[in-house]
């Protein structure tokens, strides 16, 4: 987004600050531009005053025509300066609407094509404070910092420029105090800079502490433990407040020298009291003193404006950094225009498969697997295996980082995603609803379904009854009048999945949230929906799955074992081992006999 001519062109603003900012860069500029002149216009009846007072106080006769052609200017150029820099005022809020568009209009756009396995490793917190917080955070950038940039450079380019015309010793006098300020300023700064990272953490480990204490609440109180979590959250406050007087000592020293340096009383008594030396020396006349103590005092507003402002730029730059991560988040990689392919048939290949985390290390390794159309593939193992990795790599919520994954004898990467999800549904152990009906809930998929076959999905699921249950039915909103347990939000998923028709299924620890009575109504729910379907099927508890054409057992990442339910029973392997341990005692004495 940013040329070697323009990095070059403003090095103080490359990185994510330029990137973010360069839709709208020429406009800004401009309105800093018009805020500049606009301010330099305001400060003319500052010389005029100093001229009529001249004109009065001189020796000189002088005419009325003088004295209010000096007025006309000065009130010409307040007029304008003031016009110009609410035209650039306007300038810079009409930018920052743009960009405000055009950032989270890119952010959605971005996030429609990131592979799904990106959410699952990120709380909606991360994406709402970008798409919120951080968007708003810019708005002070955008909207403010250019123009009060411009107006303060304006201000102390016309004085300095009017100062020096004026007397160009006394000028130099005049604005000694200013280098002491800039000095005391940049050695806060740095204090600040070196305690920041220790005030940053200490507010996160604040708030961790208080969600940590809300959440907590009904645990701690039945336990008696309340005074624990108050000293936890007590020990993060201690820590923050030994890390903000560690963050404020150094800075607020530096800064109160700063501010007394450049304070207007300050200024205007070093300029009296060199202009009193002067004229005493007889290098300049008491008159000549009047511009310097007029206009030397201004110059402290719009350098205080400019430490005020630093705070926000700051801020904004981390926003900035936050929004621009987040707009170079890789996307799920599409099969090019023309070079899309449709499956042939519903068969599941996994063909030397493997995927490594970024932050954990391996997950899958030489995985070769087939899934005949129509049957039944149970995968089981420990916790952390690789079970929930492998169904998500079938459902591209990521790429395999070794090997490939086919559908109908087509790699998933050369199948568009919507045809992807047409011919492949899911159930998940966490099931996500929509602030929306529980109409339009069913219907993600199938925004086109009468309600007819929104009803007989939900049938079929068996929460049809549940449904109508509810204040309005299928159109209960979710959240606001329909709430669901953990089994009912499965069978919403079901419903969803039915409704799809797809010919490959997969089910993630489908009734890991339901209890027992939900558990026999999901089950039913799936045995009805799954029949003459390719099903893949992610359980923990082995008798749930001991009648599934193949079962696959997963170790370490990789297939340790491979084979029936009798299979592997008689193999005396890992699979026996973990039925051992599952205690399905009753469940082996029904399922040996049918081997």
């Amino acid at each position: 987004m940013e040329t070697p001519h323009t990095a070059a062109a403003t090095p103080k603003m490359r990185g994510p600050v330029s990137q973010v900012l360069h839709p709208i860069r020429g406009r800004l500029l401009i309105a800093a531009l018009l805020a500049g002149v606009g301010a330099m216009l305001t400060l003319v009846p500052l010389a005029g005053i100093a001229h009529v007072a001249g004109l009065v106080l001189g020796d000189n006769a002088i005419t009325a025509h003088e004295v209010w052609r000096a007025v006309g200017v000065g009130v010409a150029s307040l007029c304008a300066g003031m016009l110009l820099i609410s035209t650039g005022e306007l300038l810079a809020h009409l930018a920052d609407n743009r960009i405000t568009h055009h950032l989270r209009l890119a952010i959605v756009q971005r996030l429609s094509r990131v592979p799904l396995g990106w959410f699952t490793s990120r709380g909606s917190g991360e994406v709402k404070q970008a798409m919120q917080d951080d968007i708003n955070t810019l708005h002070s950038l955008t909207a403010h910092f250019y123009t009060t940039v411009g107006r303060a450079v304006g201000a102390i380019v016309f004085s300095l420029v009017y100062l020096f015309v004026m007397d160009w010793r006394m000028a130099i006098v005049s604005i000694l105090p200013f280098p002491g300020f800039f000095l005391f300023f940049t050695r806060a700064m740095k204090a600040s800079e070196s305690n920041m990272q220790a005030f940053v953490e200490g507010m996160g480990r604040i708030d961790n502490a208080v969600v940590e204490f809300v959440n907590g609440i009904p645990v701690v109180k039945s336990f008696g433990a309340v005074g624990k979590a108050h000293g936890s959250y007590r020990e993060a406050v201690d820590a923050f407040a030994r890390a903000f007087v560690g963050f404020t000592r150094p800075l607020v020293g530096s800064m109160a020298n700063a501010n007394a340096m450049i304070a207007p009383v300050a200024v205007l008594g070093g300029v009296l009291a060199f202009g009193t030396l002067f004229v005493a020396l007889g290098w300049i006349a008491a008159l000549d003193v009047l511009p310097f103590a007029l206009v030397t005092p201004g110059l402290c507003g719009p350098l205080l404006l400019l430490h005020y402002i630093t705070h926000d730029l700051n801020n904004a730059v981390g926003a900035a950094r936050r929004v621009q991560a987040l707009l170079d988040t890789p996307v799920l990689e599409q099969p090019a225009p023309g070079m899309q392919e449709m499956p042939r048939g519903s068969e599941i290949g996994f063909e030397h498969v493997g995927y490594c985390y970024e932050s954990a290390g391996r997950g899958l390794a030489d995985i070769n697997l087939v899934l005949k159309p129509g049957t039944t593939t149970a995968v089981v193992g420990c916790s952390g295996a690789g079970k929930s990795t492998l169904a998500r790599l079938l459902l591209r919520f990521f790429d395999p980082t070794q090997g490939r994954i086919t559908l109908g004898g087509v790699d998933l990467r050369q199948i568009e995603t919507a045809t992807l999800y047409r011919h492949i549904g899911f159930v998940l152990q966490e099931v996500r609803l929509i602030h929306a009906s529980v109409h339009d809930n069913i219907a993600l998929g199938r925004p086109t379904a009468t309600r007819q076959q929104i009803e007989d999905a939900a049938r079929t699921a068996n929460i049809h009854a549940r449904i109508v249950a509810l204040p309005r039915g299928y159109d209960s909103v979710v959240g606001e009048d329909a709430q669901f347990s953990g089994g009912e939000l499965q069978r919403v998923s079901i419903a969803r999945a039915v409704l799809l028709d797809p010919p490959v299924l997969v089910l993630d620890e489908a009734t890991a949230a339901a209890d027992a009575e939900s558990e026999v109504a999901i089950q039913d729910a799936l045995s009805r929906f799954a029949g003459g379907r390719t099903l893949l099927v992610i359980a923990h508890r082995l008798d749930t799955v001991m009648h599934a054409d193949q079962i696959i057992v997963l170790d370490n990442g990789t297939i340790h074992e491979q084979g029936s339910h009798g299979e592997l029973l008689a193999r005396k392997g890992l699979y026996a081992r973990l039925w051992a341990q599952g205690d399905y005692s009753f469940s082996a004495e029904l399922a040996v006999p049918s081997c």
